[in-house]
């Protein structure tokens, strides 16, 4: 950004512009906003939730369809957390917000040895909690601040850890079929959602649980991602794109397309798995049958 005070607010107002195009355009792709939602906004503190929320309201009041926004925060009761720093911003911007108590902090940190990642099981807390909510109080959409950055970054976790394809997608059902989860940052880069932040000047919430380990697998991802964008910038980009330009047939998922009847000659059986492991011979296996 540059220092001279009309050149900053001009390309203040150029990022603006692009994140509520790249948000509108993810909206619109996978049509996540519908007229009437209720749409519950997952607020944390982070830069992420905050720009999510920001330019949802931007975009609230020139978008084509009526939906109502509310920010949700879940006070997890963490040892010195601001409880009144995101009510007080909220509440000076006019947003309806609800704010959570429950004490995941206490049961994660009881129930997982010392030194090992926590992730997992305050994920696992939150989710519960935030689906609980959004049934009881009515919201048919569940905003989260994923951005495209996490999108990739997972798809490579489970590339290089669980020996899966697969990553965040943009709008899920959840696994128990009752809500739609929705990721309006999916096309935004980090790095802007950081500059966006901090020109925002919003009230960030550091995380003091997770997001103080430094053993976290998701943290070595990142540093590779960030010497990759740097050595050959673009490459997140290319990659992210990657993910929504998929070819099942140029891969090796059976369930995902059917190599076995590809090139197949009229009623050919199913090809015997045993007998091509075993190396019986053609004679011998059609004799015995």
């Amino acid at each position: 950004m540059s220092n001279d005070p009309r050149k900053r607010e001009h390309e203040s107002q150029r990022l603006a512009k692009r994140l509520r195009h790249q948000v509108g355009q993810a909206i619109a792709d996978f049509n996540m906003i519908e007229d009437g939602d209720r749409v519950m906004v997952c607020l944390s503190g982070g830069k992420d939730s905050h720009t999510l929320l920001d330019v949802l309201l931007s975009l609230q009041a020139r978008a084509p369809v009526r939906f109502e926004l509310v920010a949700v925060n879940l006070d997890q009761k963490q040892p010195g957390f601001p409880a009144q720093v995101l009510p007080d911003y909220l509440a000076a911007r006019g947003v309806p917000f609800t704010v959570l108590e429950q004490d995941t902090y206490s049961v994660v940190k009881r129930v997982v040895p010392a030194g090992s990642t926590m992730c997992s099981l305050c994920s696992r807390l939150r989710r519960g909690a935030i689906y609980q909510h959004a049934s009881a109080a009515g919201f048919n959409k569940i905003a989260l601040g994923h951005h495209r950055d996490d999108i990739i970054a997972t798809f490579f976790l489970n590339l290089f850890f669980q020996g899966s394809l697969r990553a965040m997608p943009p709008k899920l059902r959840s696994d128990d079929g009752q809500h739609i989860v929705i990721r309006p940052l999916a096309y935004v880069a980090e790095a802007e959602i950081a500059e966006y932040a901090a020109l925002r000047a919003f009230p960030i919430i550091p995380c003091s649980l997770c997001g103080s380990q430094d053993n976290l697998q998701r943290k070595h991802v990142r540093a590779l991602m960030d010497a990759w964008e740097r050595e050959h910038p673009g490459r997140l980009e290319n990659i992210f794109r990657a993910l929504g330009r998929v070819v099942p047939a140029q891969l090796a998922d059976r369930d995902w397309f059917d190599f076995a009847a590809l090139g197949a000659r009229g009623n050919t059986p199913a090809p015997d798995a045993h007998a091509w492991l075993a190396g019986v011979p053609y004679a011998l296996a059609d004799a015995s049958v």
